[in-house]
């Protein structure tokens, strides 16, 4: 299969080189700190409601990005276009990944973020949410992060669960661990501040990925925390306490990264996965999580490296987490993987006073196929979004009459007003409920509107409608589209996203394929 064989020639290449590279030449360590649904505007620095000093303080000494955006507009698709720089649906990530009933898994031949480091002597450490494909009973043979260039991993397939407090469901290195007492946050940290002292090896740079779950539902944080911001009942208090919490854990492990290694050795970068499932955590960008507009995909981007990056820059360029493993490989001089196209660009340039020197070789793509909009394109200030011209043959009916049973469990069981109290129900439905009855039939409607690998092949011969063109330096909440107004621009980025499609088409695995 050509995916593996990709993977395989590349690393046979540059292990060839690796032995003598490191001791005398050593690398800076590598630390990716990502969020999972954290908004454009959740903390400090970027205007948001919570207190966060210590990321609030890595931007004031790095590069903060004010037009950052996550790889994809839900979980599994973005995790994997921020580990490969590489269109989801090029690796074969549609949509969110439920490793009970689908096929789908981050392909063993991609070649990672974690392959180009391990090649060139770095200890490689996954902590966290994994989300890209873990093994089941019923889906034995899917990989772990360790088929992916992660020496070590302690990870959950998808959410904490029962929630972020004392979850159930971590493994490592293949073992279940059991049920663990504390929040999800703070134990990620604790397993990194125990891996640093223990199996790190002083003579070898690291790559430690750090994907926490918060502030992803079923939320859960400390009470002294969730009370700086509301009523301890009140949902959003409860969210904005689980982002508290993540950043009072960064700084335990920025503390223990400067003991073992000066700041300069360490590029560190922070981001999130795709936007919030909040709408007051958007701003005043359209959209929220799952949506291809700017509420949905934007999400804070830092990079800080003393020394080396500029200190104190506010970026305003169009960037994402599809150049992490370009602008990576640029930071610290590394060749380009062999024979794998990148759709991400390398951003060292913007980071490093060379902003002059920055070019990209391709307009910043989103392909999602089961969103409204499903694709996006970003050029410069505009934005071209469609529509899928085809339909998914979803229940629909089933779907709506689950939300009305789920409304009349809550009446009759007399949760709602606490269900739903500070939101809504369509709200609710992405967070969850403590009512039983209630949770069992959110799981049957969200079994309903899962996507299905059966719908590849449309997906892979399907085409798009109702182009809308923003013209974002004068309208960021995309409330007026400009496609009459501008018609070379729509025809041109019309094209490019066309063009950059059906390229990622023609790579997309189809899941139907037992040989892929």
């Amino acid at each position: 299969m050509h995916y593996r064989f990709t993977r395989i020639v590349y690393l046979c290449i540059v292990l060839l080189s690796a032995a003598t590279t490191l001791a005398s030449d050593r690398k800076p360590n590598v630390v990716v700190l990502l969020a999972d649904d954290l908004g454009w505007k959740d903390i400090g620095c970027y205007g948001g409601p919570v207190k966060t000093p210590t990321l609030d303080r890595l931007a004031s000494e790095g590069v903060r990005f004010t037009d950052f955006h996550s790889g994809a507009a839900v979980c599994s698709p973005s995790r994997a276009v921020t580990l490969t720089g590489r269109t989801n649906v090029r690796c074969g990530i549609y949509s969110w990944i439920h490793d009970h009933t689908q096929e789908s898994h981050l392909p063993v031949g991609e070649v990672t973020l974690a392959d180009v480091l391990k090649s060139h002597g770095y200890q490689t450490v996954h902590l966290g949410k994994w989300h890209l494909g873990m093994p089941t009973l019923r889906k034995p043979n899917k990989p772990t992060p360790a088929e992916h260039g992660f020496d070590y991993w302690f990870a959950t397939a998808n959410n904490a669960q029962p929630s972020h407090k004392n979850p159930r469901n971590f493994v490592r290195n293949g073992k279940p661990v059991g049920e663990l007492e504390g929040y999800a946050c703070q134990l990620v940290v604790n397993e990194a501040i125990a891996w640093l002292d223990e199996q790190r090896d002083p003579r070898k740079p690291f790559f430690l990925n750090v994907w926490f779950h918060e502030p992803h539902a079923p939320i859960a944080a400390p009470q002294t925390l969730v009370s700086a911001y509301g009523e301890l009942r009140d949902r959003g208090a409860i969210y904005s306490g689980t982002i508290d919490n993540t950043d009072r854990a960064i700084a335990r492990l920025l503390k223990k990264l400067r003991e073992v290694d000066e700041p300069e050795n360490t590029l560190i970068i922070y981001s999130s996965d795709n936007g919030s499932y909040r709408a007051d955590r958007v701003g005043h960008l359209r959209g929220t999580k799952g949506s291809n507009y700017e509420g949905g995909i934007r999400v804070p981007g830092i990079f800080h490296w003393p020394g080396t990056i500029t200190a104190g820059v506010v970026e305003d360029e169009p960037a994402g987490l599809v150049d992490l493993l370009p602008t990576v490989r640029g930071l610290l001089e590394i060749d380009k993987p062999k024979g794998v196209h990148l759709d991400g660009a390398d951003l060292s340039p913007l980071l490093t006073s060379r902003g002059a020197d920055f070019k990209r070789h391709q307009p910043l793509f989103w392909n999602l196929p089961a969103s409204g909009p499903a694709v996006a394109i970003r050029d410069g200030r505009f934005s071209l979004v469609a529509s899928r011209g085809y339909e998914f043959p979803k229940d629909r009916e089933a779907m709506a009459t689950l939300k009305t049973e789920i409304e009349r469990t809550l009446r009759r069981n007399g949760t709602y007003d606490s269900e739903i109290r500070g939101s809504t129900l369509d709200k609710q439905m992405f967070e969850g409920f403590k009512d039983r009855e209630a949770e069992r039939l959110r799981g049957q409607f969200i079994l309903l509107n899962m996507f299905n690998e059966s719908w590849i092949p449309a997906i892979k011969a399907g085409g798009y409608q109702r182009f809308e063109l923003y013209d974002l330096s004068t309208d960021p909440s995309q409330k007026r589209d400009i496609s009459k107004d501008e018609p070379k621009v729509l025809k041109r980025l019309k094209q490019q996203l066309l063009d950059l499609n059906a390229s990622v088409m023609a790579e997309a695995p189809d899941w139907n394929d037992k040989t892929e």
